[in-house]
């Protein structure tokens, strides 16, 4: 089994310079909680709700404010066709819930989440013991140092 059999293929991205705004609303009507961000085609960050809520909103933005101010710059990733294991793995280094799904030429092709890896993969002690992980106190990086992978 591979990240590619359990990921979301059909997602939506949005641009940095989107408004937070069109970002919550988009986020409504596809009932999602995480964007992945495009400059040009090439993901250059993910934004969540909690980005919106916590560093936009809270902060004083107006929902006018262009995504680019409040996303996690950076973008955690794994290969499609790795294991489900690397990817809780990853999730668990990074303290992640999801990753951008790439393809070998660094295309965005999906994304997948924990939910998607305890599911998908058969192995729902697997989702709980890294959604424990990921839980516990300690710095997280949200850059990969990868190469920015194209959209």
């Amino acid at each position: 089994m591979q990240v590619q059999d359990v990921m979301t293929p059909n997602f939506r991205v949005i641009p940095y310079t989107a408004s937070m705004g069109e970002a919550a609303t988009l986020m409504r009507d596809e009932d999602v909680g995480f964007l992945p961000v495009t400059n040009e085609n090439q993901v250059v960050g993910i934004l969540t709700d909690r980005d919106i809520t916590v560093r936009g909103l809270a902060a004083g933005f107006p929902p006018e404010t262009a995504v680019s101010e409040v996303m996690s710059p950076g973008v955690d990733f794994q290969y499609a066709d790795a294991d489900p294991q690397a990817a809780a793995q990853l999730m668990e280094e990074r303290q992640v819930r999801r990753l951008v799904v790439l393809d070998q030429s660094n295309r965005c092709v999906g994304v997948v989440s924990l939910g998607d890896i305890s599911v998908g993969s058969g192995n729902p002690v697997l989702g709980g013991a890294t959604l424990e992980r990921i839980s516990e106190d300690s710095p997280a990086s949200s850059v990969s140092g990868e190469p920015n992978p194209a959209a």
